[in-house]
This record gives C-alpha cells, structure tokens and sequence, in this order.
C-alpha cells in the first residue's frame, strides 16, 4: 500500500507559548472554544482548543524549569511547535518515511494511542508527531466528536 493511500489527517497543530493565559486570548478572537487544559508530569500544561468542525490547536506552555519545552522556547521563543498527523497505520507510514530517507524518532506505545516524530531536520523544518489513536483513546480523554472526524476514527 502506498501512503497516499492509507488515511491521515491533521489533528491538530501544537504552539509553544510562554503561557496559555496571556497566548490564548488571540484563539478566542479567532473563534476558537477551549476544549480542555490539563498538566502533563507537572512539567507543562497543554490546552486544546476547538476551531470550526474538525480543526484544532493546542497551546503548550512550560510548568518547569527543565523541559523540552523550556529548550524550545529559549532557542526559538513562541511559535509553531510541531504538527501532529491522526495515521490509521503507524507502521506503515514510518516504513514509508524510513524508505525515503526520512528519520523517524521517539516512537512510543502508550495505552489508548502510538506515536512516533519525524525529525524537524527535514526540508520543511516542521517536527511532525504521527497518532494512530487505539479505539479506547477517547474513553479517558474527550468525547469522539472533540477528536475524531465524523466521530470515528481514521481507518
């Protein structure tokens, strides 16, 4: 199968920020709906946001002093994070990224979902973060109509 064959979507895109509460004003502008916030390892606080049908953002700010965040906003400051791509085969598309000479990173299972990066040292510069979400993933977290299109998944 080729990968422009197999279903993938943009879930969502990630923006680091110093903090939500100054960045997400700007959102609310736009017409964006909080969605949820809620820390991670008390290390950083994510916040996903709504806009129109399917699109969403997420903000992420730093809640410690040492993270990858942190790293980030020091080399970079605010902006484009990193974009994360819902993938129906996760195996597939890292075989096919791998085939092209693209360097795949960090692939960990979890329980209700599998990611894997693509290094942002590619010619566009973006860090990719590929989501083939289990069945269950929205059981813990939001509703299927907050994280899927049509409340399914892709696939």
């Amino acid at each position: 199968m080729q990968t422009h064959d197999m279903p993938i979507r943009v879930d969502h895109v990630g923006i680091a920020v110093e903090s939500v509460e100054q960045a997400e004003p700007i959102l609310f502008a736009l017409g964006c709906e909080r969605i949820s916030i809620e820390s991670v390892e008390d290390r950083f606080n994510w916040a996903y946001y709504r806009l129109g049908d399917a699109s969403r953002l997420e903000l992420i700010e730093p809640i410690a002093a040492d993270t990858f965040l942190t790293d980030f906003l020091d080399a970079n400051g605010p902006g484009l994070h990193h974009v994360t791509l819902e993938v129906a085969d996760i195996d597939a598309i890292i075989g096919s990224l791998q085939k092209n000479d693209i360097r795949v990173i960090d692939r960990a299972e979890f329980d209700t979902w599998t990611e894997a990066f693509v290094s942002p040292r590619n010619p566009t510069g973006v860090l990719f973060q590929l989501m083939e979400y289990h069945d269950d993933y929205h059981e813990e977290r939001l509703s299927p109509q907050e994280l899927f299109i049509n409340e399914s998944r892709v696939g």
